[in-house]
């Protein structure tokens, strides 16, 4: 086994598609949530939640922060498994892909715990893991180093041998500060001088070079 034998995947848009349809509903039910709750407009609204994005990496973490929203409440009501299990796929591939790759494995995800862990089930993985971590574990989002440190400490492992597999620059980045091997999932044809593979899907991951060898565009 190479060196690097511990693997923390995303979840969204990593271990499967949530772009088409599982985002864009739960940005809608968290419009609505701020509407109804804090008694704003929609234009207001969408203001809001793409404020607190981009100033807190969560739209809850401003909620929480400025208005006292209860966090489990918003968390349950915007992710609401009944409307968004039916909109994501599942494969017995994908399955047998993680199962073949060697080493521990890990899920790393800014989703809420209840949404993890019905949509691994869901994808028939859970098996697979050692263990899931949303956003209830990690204290403050990714891509804040916290998160890392926390998932790191709970899992018992060092940065140095873990593979992170993602699709998020910005996720990515801290992670390779803190040592790890970064693995983009991502169309585009080029890539970051600091993220070590890009690939186009998880089909791609058993034929990298985790072993040091230089990383391929």
């Amino acid at each position: 086994m190479n060196a690097h034998k511990y693997w923390l995947f995303d979840l969204d848009e990593t271990l499967h598609h949530a772009g088409h349809q599982v985002f864009p509903l739960i940005s809608l039910r968290m419009t609505d949530y701020i509407m109804h709750h804090l008694a704003v407009d929609e234009e207001e609204a969408h203001r809001l939640r793409k404020l607190y994005w981009w100033r807190y990496g969560a739209t809850l973490r401003g909620l929480v922060k400025h208005h006292r929203v209860d966090a489990t409440h918003f968390l349950r009501t915007t992710h609401d498994m009944a409307e968004l299990l039916p909109l994501i796929g599942n494969s017995q591939h994908l399955a047998r892909l993680l199962s073949a790759l060697p080493g521990r494995k890990w899920v790393f995800s800014n989703g809420p715990q209840h949404y993890v862990e019905a949509v691994v089930a869901h994808l028939g993985i859970g098996h697979v893991f050692d263990e899931l971590f949303g956003i209830e574990c990690l204290g403050r989002p990714k891509p804040h180093a916290a998160a890392y440190h926390r998932v790191l400490r709970k899992a018992g492992i060092r940065a140095g041998q873990c593979v992170m597999v993602e699709d998020t620059l910005a996720n990515l980045q801290t992670a390779r500060q803190l040592g790890m091997k970064t693995v983009w999932i991502s169309s585009q044809q080029r890539k970051p001088a600091w993220v070590d593979w890009r690939i186009n899907s998880l089909a791609q991951l058993p034929r990298l070079p985790l072993n040091g060898a230089t990383a391929a565009r």
